[in-house]
């Protein structure tokens, strides 16, 4: 009896197929290959059927009513469409029943035909369907050996013995009408149980499949903040470079030559970073991957201020309480925000006097100040870039509790201030 019920909504991916293998070995080796061979399934409950009702068989072809048989033998094969046919098939089961009943009272196992209908309903179909249907498949049989016994119907039992008690056929046959009730009942909850598991089951796979898209998501975002620092930052410095070179060329070649030597690391650099950046959209087979690993924001950080000093920022630098955690993670986010608020400066400031880039690290509070005095901003209101930056900013300061500001002082300059928790704070 191992249906399978249809699945809405639960996306397909690499998280659906390891839920599937789970489950697969939950249900151990015999019931795995009976669910992944219905056909055969349908074929062990029809055989299972005609065991429970041969007696009854037997006994009415030797008293001659071989009708009976014949319906047994239609219930069987109305049975193996239960699976495709649920609703049907009880209809017709039910039918056959009380026909068989009527035919040879006193048969045993008649009513076995509606556990098996019955269930397949139940795996199906709702809860309140499977009691209405429940309720209907039953009541005609149960009713009809009351009759028997007490109603327009009582003919058609047979005689019992002179010893027997007094309404001996009366309690017998209440006795069946509940035995019949009883057992139609658990065959039904233990379809809504089935039921209820899979459901269990298949919500536990979109589940899984939604946070893995999910992850997906995050990770593609990710891979798009990382893509916009580095290209936005190298880029940005490779042309102030490059417009610096061609200047100084010809008035001092070799101050020219430390010009396009920092060029060239840069580009190196960021050839560097996006490689480290794409690496995990490759196959972890494949030969000569890059590394996975975090920019360690020690001496990159250092780096990354000589470079933007060669690019031609007046770029003053301190460092006030302990070293930044050893964490590469929050390393390189410290890394990215100084390196996103000094390629904005370079690339809307004019004339710049003076650059300032404070870390200060108090206990579990590490905060970042990158301020300029503002001589020949952009002016105030004008829209520069795509507001990437800056969004990217924040979301590297939420992963650890923080936040980030941005705008003009009084002075006219342009500050970014962004406050990270370093002691637990992560992941909310």
């Amino acid at each position: 009896m191992t249906d399978a019920v249809p699945v809405k909504d639960a996306p397909a991916g690499q998280a659906d197929a390891s839920f599937a293998e789970i489950t697969a070995r939950r249900r151990g080796r015999l019931r795995r290959y009976l669910f992944q061979h219905p056909r055969i399934m349908d074929a062990v409950v029809v055989l299972c059927y005609l065991v429970l009702v041969t007696p009854t068989a037997v006994e009415s072809v030797t008293d001659g009513v071989w009708p009976a048989a014949v319906l047994l033998a239609a219930t069987a094969a109305a049975l193996v469409f239960r699976r495709t046919h649920p609703v049907p098939v009880v209809v017709a089961v039910a039918v056959l029943e009380v026909a068989v009943t009527l035919l040879h009272p006193w048969g045993s196992n008649v009513s076995a035909g509606l556990w098996f209908s019955l269930y397949s309903v139940a795996v199906v179909r709702s809860r309140r369907f499977a009691f209405i249907t429940l309720a209907a498949a039953t009541a005609p049989l149960a009713l009809l050996y009351f009759f028997m016994a007490v109603g327009p119907l009582d003919g058609r039992l047979p005689d019992t013995a002179v010893s027997s008690p007094k309404n001996f056929q009366l309690v017998t046959s209440i006795a069946a009408g509940i035995s019949i009730t009883l057992s139609n009942v658990i065959a039904t909850g233990i379809g809504i149980s089935v039921r209820q598991r899979r459901e269990h089951e298949h919500e536990i796979a979109a589940w899984a499949a939604r946070t893995a898209q999910l992850g997906s998501v995050n990770e593609r975002n990710r891979i798009a903040r990382e893509m916009h620092d580095v290209v936005a930052h190298s880029l940005t410095v490779m042309i102030s470079l490059s417009d610096g070179a061609a200047v100084v060329v010809r008035k001092d070649p070799d101050r020219a030559a430390d010009v396009l030597g920092e060029l060239s690391r840069t580009g190196r650099t960021a050839l560097a970073d996006m490689r480290r950046v794409l690496g995990v959209l490759r196959d972890d087979s494949a030969a000569g991957k890059a590394p996975r690993e975090p920019l360690v924001a020690g001496d990159n950080l250092a780096k990354l201020l000589e470079g933007f000093r060669t690019a031609g920022l007046p770029l003053h630098y301190t460092h006030t309480g302990p070293s930044l955690p050893e964490d590469a993670a929050f390393q390189l986010t410290v890394y990215r925000i100084v390196q996103e608020s000094l390629t904005n400066v370079l690339r809307y400031g004019r004339s710049l006097g003076r650059v300032d880039v404070e870390i200060v690290r108090d206990g579990g509070t590490v905060s970042i100040d990158v301020l300029d005095d503002g001589k020949g901003t952009v002016e105030s209101g004008a829209f520069v870039g795509t507001g990437q930056g800056l969004a990217g900013m924040r979301e590297r300061t939420r992963i650890y509790a923080g936040s980030v500001e941005a705008g003009r002082t009084l002075d006219g300059g342009w500050r970014v201030h962004a406050v990270l928790n370093c002691n637990g704070g992560n992941g909310n």
